[in-house]
């Protein structure tokens, strides 16, 4: 079964998709089968992979993006994921492994104009159709927008961890702290939607710094977000096992300059990728793929968040 993955702080900037996009290809990478779910309405994910033609001509349809489950509600998200999405100018497949779920501007659509039925919620529908998917990935990560609004909870709903982008400043962790309180008050109202076989709602797992600029040091706002951290432990309100990461992506130029290319940064052949941002990406991935904290949590198993006070 897929480990679910939601990338989410409360705070905007942090670089969360560039984050998101690599470590999901450097996963590829080792052979993992990896799903990217596009929940950010700016759908800079889907822009950046799909590039701008493939992109634009989802967008102009107004199908076949994950908010057509939703309005006509004629898709299913297995017939929409974009297999192997990282292709060349000839359309050959430069990342076997890595599929989209992609989003356009319509997302933004569920936060007002789509009517929400109380008995079948939208992230219930989404979790549902995960589900028929979730067999055919070892990964499936979400890239979800810096709230805990509609479009974020498709996906804070579905995963198992939660993994909070931070940059080495206070407003990270004032987002991280405000990330926390969001999330009690949407698993206390979704909780009675939450049967058995779905597990408990995820809980932060881990932290990760990233887009550092050059000559800071991100001791003190580690040991910062550290202390925060131990509190929120003590509260039962992150999973025990959860930490900040020893790995930390340094901003680099190259990410800008794969964006504009639409590829992930592995594929951008250079010398700085191999000695700087790259191998960031690629110490990241393998520790995220040595802490499995539900794999930890079976021996420890902490309460469920939603009845955490």
């Amino acid at each position: 079964m897929a480990r679910k993955l939601a990338f989410i702080n409360y705070k905007g900037g942090v670089g969360k998709t560039s984050l998101i996009v690599n470590v999901a290809s450097c996963l590829a990478q080792r052979g993992k089968r990896v799903l990217l779910c596009d929940l950010d309405t700016q759908s800079n994910s889907s822009i950046w992979l799909l590039r701008i033609e493939r992109w634009n001509r989802i967008n102009m349809e107004k199908r076949g993006s994950i908010f057509s489950i939703f309005d006509p509600g004629d898709d299913r998200i297995k017939d929409i994921i974009v297999k192997d999405v990282v292709r060349d100018n000839q359309g050959n497949a430069q990342l076997p492994g890595l599929d989209l779920l992609p989003t356009t501007f319509n997302l933004i659509d569920i936060e007002n104009e789509y009517k929400i039925d109380p008995q079948n919620p939208h992230y219930l529908i989404f979790n549902e159709q995960i589900r028929e998917v979730e067999d055919d990935y070892d990964f499936i990560l979400y890239d979800c927008p810096p709230n805990i609004l509609n479009a974020s909870q498709l996906g804070i709903f579905s995963a198992d961890e939660l993994y909070v982008p931070a940059n080495p400043d206070a407003l990270s962790l004032i987002g991280f702290t405000l990330m926390i309180e969001k999330l009690l008050l949407f698993y206390r109202r979704s909780a009675g939607f939450r049967v058995p076989e779905m597990g408990n709602f995820a809980r932060v797992s881990g932290v990760i710094f990233n887009s550092i600029k050059a000559n800071v040091d991100i001791g003190v706002p580690k040991m910062r977000m550290q202390l925060r951290l131990n509190q929120f432990k003590k509260q039962r309100l992150v999973s025990n096992e959860a930490k900040i990461y020893d790995a930390c992506v340094r901003d680099a130029t190259i990410v800008r300059r794969a964006v504009t290319l639409g590829l992930p940064v592995c594929l951008v052949e250079s010398r700085e990728v191999a000695e700087g941002v790259g191998k960031d990406y690629n110490d990241l991935a393998e520790e995220m793929l040595a802490h499995d904290v539900n794999a930890m949590a079976q021996t420890s198993r902490g309460a469920d968040l939603a009845s955490a006070t």
